[in-house]
């Protein structure tokens, strides 16, 4: 009977250890570091920061900072790189293969000149002569100086409309017949603000080809920019009404826009001349009134 009682023990012990032997982590495998993913599983204010993946270099990245590129900032839209470039913007996109011209982002790198013009002056820097380049847009491309004596005769001059040069040259005119509101200033007002009534007419300051119409360019509301040769731009802001479409040829005086108030505080109308993007004070453009 004894025996049989220590028979039943040893079997309750045998058992006890056999379990204990099961629960204890003998064969636990080793934690190995994978690099980025060993450090993600591991999380709160603890977790060791991980280096991010290499960017993809943006669009033209290799081009920033060379002539006739340009950077994309914080809030650029198209409309508004062409403004300050004095280009097209369905030229830029073109230019530069853009499937979706409202998607660009901060840092990528745009051509804004012809690559014509490009590859002319890469030309002019190596003292390759070459012929002017013939623009799309409405006057004649400005031929660059030659650098170096060519044994051959120039080309004879294709005849072409005069570049808008100021009011002495058949320039400009006034956009319309109101009071000025407010003159140029640098800094504050890229233009001049002229008044009337809405519904006033406003006119092509000069014959031009209209490189946008629309109210794409915060700031301006209902906007007709023209381009008037290759340096010349100008811009008619806060219309009520266009009166133009996109690659339409206009004239001198041709009634483009009513005047009005959008995106202002009162009826008017927000003139620009721009030379290669650049605001001028358009008094000194337009005739004396």
């Amino acid at each position: 009977m004894r025996q049989a009682r220590i028979g039943i023990a040893g079997v309750v012990v045998i058992a006890a250890l056999w379990l204990a032997a099961c629960s204890t982590p003998v064969n636990r495998a080793p934690v190995e570091s994978r690099g980025t993913s060993a450090a993600t599983a591991v999380s709160g204010p603890e977790a060791p920061a991980v280096a991010p993946a290499p960017m993809k270099p943006l669009p033209g990245a290799e081009n920033a900072g060379k002539p006739g590129y340009y950077t994309v900032k914080a809030g650029d839209t198209l409309i508004r790189i062409g403004l300050d470039t004095g280009q097209s913007w369905k030229d830029i996109a073109r230019w530069n293969q853009l499937g979706d011209p409202n998607l660009i982002e901060v840092g990528q790198v745009l051509r804004v000149v012809p690559p014509e013009t490009a590859a002319a002056s890469v030309a002019a820097d190596q003292g390759v002569v070459t012929r002017p380049v013939t623009s799309t847009t409405i006057g004649p491309a400005t031929a660059p100086a030659a650098t170096h004596a060519s044994a051959a005769p120039p080309p004879a001059p294709v005849a072409a409309p005069k570049p808008v040069t100021g009011a002495g040259d058949a320039g400009f005119i006034w956009p319309s017949s109101g009071a000025l509101l407010a003159g140029f200033d640098e800094a504050r007002n890229k233009g001049v603000d002229i008044g009337g009534k809405a519904g006033d007419p406003v006119l092509a300051a000069a014959d031009g080809r209209v490189v946008y119409a629309g109210a794409g360019l915060r700031g301006y509301g209902n906007l007709v920019i023209l381009k008037h040769d290759n340096t010349y731009l100008t811009a008619y802001a806060h219309n009520q009404k266009l009166l133009v479409k996109e690659d339409q040829n206009v004239h001198r005086g041709q009634k483009i826009a009513e005047m009005g108030s959008s995106d202002a505080d009162r009826v008017k109308l927000h003139f620009e001349i721009r030379r290669e993007g650049k605001p001028v004070d358009p008094a000194r453009y337009l005739p004396a009134r």
